[in-house]
């Protein structure tokens, strides 16, 4: 499928691809034991801050009718609108919102570390942005998709708290085995998630938020399925990486979302490892679509 003005994002960990993560890896002790580095903001150049000025505007005008409420109303927390940011002065804020604090990285990270620096309320930003020829579409993330659709979610306590909750239990995962039912869960909340307000159904994931494409076709098209956010469910289903998303999960609030998430998930696993898989884009007999 041919996508124009979308930015896909991937996991925001590597290990089943093949393909190297995209990132300056190289910078000798630069990059510490946890995968963090300094943002080194003096290395941007004034390209860099205009695409990230451009790509603010873009996906800003999209938001009203599309994004949740706690989103619209933290997004002026990132400060800046004209350049990129510096990380330090957002976790000025970040802290004593909610006591996290985002933390520059090279690319994807593994599996591991990552979890362990959510479980630390420390969110990983990756530090390069794309090329202007790449505006429409990257196949990773970079500083905009992190700091524009993760961090202003980061100054709601309850969905903050969620994503420590998620990083704890991905720390148990990976030690079961289950690292990748677990990022099904975060791909389907944390990245393509969807709320339904008063007012109707909104986004709160970070991969449509800021995607000024898949913004429309999540929360308007009359093509995915939108199936009630259930824990069992969402980790048989797999996601597509390289086009808009035929299956997203809806909840009724960030409290509902933390509560799921709060039981042990080692029956989960157990349970998981004797049912098949759910290719996206499909609704099993008797289900219906929220």
């Amino acid at each position: 499928m041919n996508i124009s003005t979308e930015a896909a994002v991937t996991p925001a960990v590597y290990g089943e691809s093949d393909r190297p993560p995209r990132g300056d890896y190289s910078r000798g002790g630069a990059v510490l034991a946890d995968y963090t580095c300094p943002q080194d903001w003096a290395s941007y150049t004034p390209a860099d801050h205009d695409t990230y000025r451009r790509l603010y505007e873009r996906q800003a005008a999209q938001l009203p009718g599309l994004a949740c409420d706690a989103f619209i109303a933290s997004l002026p927390s990132l400060g800046v609108k004209n350049r990129i940011p510096r990380f330090d002065e957002i976790n000025e804020r970040l802290y004593k919102a909610t006591r996290w604090e985002i933390v520059a990285v090279p690319g994807l990270i593994p599996e591991l570390p990552f979890f362990t620096l959510l479980a630390n309320r420390k969110f990983p930003v990756t530090d390069w942005i794309r090329k202007p020829e790449e505006f429409d579409y990257i196949v990773e993330p970079d500083v905009f998709h992190d700091l524009f659709g993760h961090v202003p979610m980061l100054f709601d306590p309850t969905f903050a708290d969620y994503v420590q909750r998620y990083g704890q239990g991905g720390i148990k995962a990976h030690a079961l085995g289950a690292g990748e039912k677990l990022a099904r869960l975060y791909w389907y909340t944390v990245e393509f998630g969807l709320i339904r307000q008063p007012d109707g159904l909104r986004a709160y994931g970070a991969g449509i938020l800021s995607s000024v494409g898949e913004l429309q076709h999540a929360v308007r098209s009359s093509e995915p399925y939108r199936l009630p956010l259930d824990l069992l469910r969402t980790m048989r289903t797999r996601y597509k990486i390289d086009s808009y998303q035929s299956t997203y999960f809806v909840i009724d609030s960030f409290s509902q979302l933390f509560d799921l998430t709060a039981p042990d998930f080692t029956p989960l696993y157990n349970a998981l490892a004797t049912q098949p898989d759910i290719e996206a884009g499909t609704l099993l007999p008797g289900e219906s679509v929220a």
